[in-house]
């Protein structure tokens, strides 16, 4: 008797999710190393015609460690969340909190500029307002004349 899967449940990957409908990572994202690096939670919503991302940074001091730049159509969010407590005792250590570099990047609309793009940070997370990035998004018909 073989094992044989009717049907797998796939695994939700957020990061993947995010890539498609924004469009494709830029080769660099897709084949930076990560030593010491992690990818921070990130969420992304509608409000009226501005994308709102909202990364989760706790513990991050975004006035010197966080960059957020559009480069070349991108959203780039980028920086390091720096370990205080680096001194390891006894040569043991016990570490759930993930430390290191991040960078996330998301792809724009080619309409939008950087005075359309807004950051804020608020109890651990990051919140950057996109304002106009859904506009035009709906589809429109076009007559078709004979």
């Amino acid at each position: 008797m073989s094992n044989l899967a009717l049907w797998t449940r796939p695994a939700w990957d957020t990061d993947r999710w995010l890539r498609d409908f924004f469009g494709p990572a830029a080769a660099a994202d897709w084949y930076k190393p990560m030593n010491g690096a992690f990818s921070p939670a990130a969420e992304i919503v509608k409000d009226g015609d501005d994308a709102v991302v909202r990364v989760e940074l706790p513990g991050v001091d975004v006035e010197k460690d966080v960059n957020v730049e559009l480069e070349r159509g991108r959203l780039v969010i980028h920086g390091e969340h720096r370990d205080e407590y680096a001194e390891d005792k006894d040569g043991r250590t016990l570490r759930e909190i993930r430390y290191g570099s991040f960078r996330r990047s998301f792809q724009l609309p080619e309409h939008v500029t950087s005075e359309a793009i807004s950051a804020s940070y608020d109890a651990g997370v990051l919140t950057v307002r996109v304002k106009g990035a859904y506009a035009g998004a709906q589809k429109q018909r076009i007559a078709i004349t004979k």
